[in-house]
């Protein structure tokens, strides 16, 4: 008995210190500290949700990769060299925390589609241009809607001025997510309908009080409900504002 636990715990170390010396982290390590949600399209196809952090989103939909705004340097850091090579990459607009070029370039491989708004498409020097309102089909199963991201209190405007930013709205085999980039609770969100999973940045100045993420909410109804981008915002008064409504409000990894 004692030789069987000697033997073990011998095993145990020797596994340890390879790991220390090939500087790899053990899997239940690298779960633990990772925030997922899984859905089920309609026919059965696997969507899953990862919170990366603040703006940057990954989506893994039946064996595709979606990425949504990869930022490497914002804390804590991302080594997207450890991420699987993504098939779609969304880039809402170009300020520092959503357009990140070396984080595009981690994760880019020879097929690679980006989908972008005009100004970031200069400065990565590539990607497909959507504007607000434009449609654009990647596969029999995925739509992508381009839909107004922006500022309406006075004084910020400026930070997301009208028709320049994109928000996304992703139809996967029916499954709909509405990510809505760095606004505020805009009239147009009245045209945002039949959403399974909602993404509402919360962070003023720049985006939604927690109020306006409510109201927003309460306007576009969606199943499930992630605010994001929300830094330092006191987050849990989303889910405060909206008990009693049947939104299912999660709160995740996106300060």
């Amino acid at each position: 008995m004692k030789k069987n636990i000697l033997l073990t715990m011998l095993l145990l170390m020797a596994t340890m210190a390879f790991a220390a010396c090939t500087g790899k982290k053990s899997t239940l390590q690298k779960d633990s500290s990772v925030q997922t949600d899984t859905f089920k399209t309609k026919s059965g196809k696997e969507i899953v949700f990862t919170a990366i952090k603040h703006g940057s989103i990954r989506i893994t939909f039946d064996g595709r990769e979606i990425e949504v705004d990869p930022v490497r340097g914002l804390k804590p850091t991302t080594d997207y060299t450890t991420y699987p090579k993504a098939d779609y990459i969304f880039v809402t607009h170009e300020h520092f925390d959503h357009c990140d070029t070396a984080a595009i370039r981690q994760l880019e491989k020879p097929t690679t589609i980006i989908i972008t708004n005009a100004n970031c498409a200069k400065i990565i020097g590539k990607g497909k241009v959507m504007h607000n309102g434009d449609h654009l089909r990647l596969a029999d199963d995925i739509r992508v809607d381009a839909v107004p991201a922006y500022n309406t209190t006075p004084g910020k405007e400026k930070y997301h001025p009208k028709g320049r930013d994109n928000g996304f709205i992703l139809t996967l085999d029916g499954f709909r997510v509405y990510i809505s980039s760095d606004t505020e609770d805009i009239p147009e969100m009245r045209n945002v309908k039949n959403i399974d999973v909602a993404f509402l940045s919360t962070n003023q100045p720049f985006t939604m009080t927690p109020e306006q993420t409510a109201r927003a909410a309460k306007l576009i109804k969606p199943k499930v409900l992630f605010p994001y981008h929300y830094s330092d915002t006191p987050i849990q008064k989303v889910a405060d504002l909206l008990k009693g409504t049947g939104i299912d409000v999660r709160i995740r990894n996106y300060q």
